[in-house]
């Protein structure tokens, strides 16, 4: 399965990755490399808990137009 992610920096530098699509789904690292790593990990995780749970794996994502 393939997801979506945002990738910001936070105001000490450490990457800071969240999944959209699986709510609460978010991990960070030291580089960005490592961030995308350990969002695969938190991915994964969060489907499971979510089957566990018996919740929807994903919430619906939609991109959206907004004019400036």
């Amino acid at each position: 399965m393939k997801f979506s992610v945002t990738i910001d920096r936070d105001e000490d530098g450490v990457w800071v990755v969240e999944c959209p699509a699986i709510p609460g789904c978010v991990s960070q690292g030291k580089t960005r490399e490592e961030a995308l790593k350990n969002i695969q990990d938190a991915i994964r995780l969060c489907l499971e808990v979510r089957a566990e749970q018996g919740l929807p794996l994903t919430v619906e994502t939609r991109q959206v137009e907004v004019t400036a």
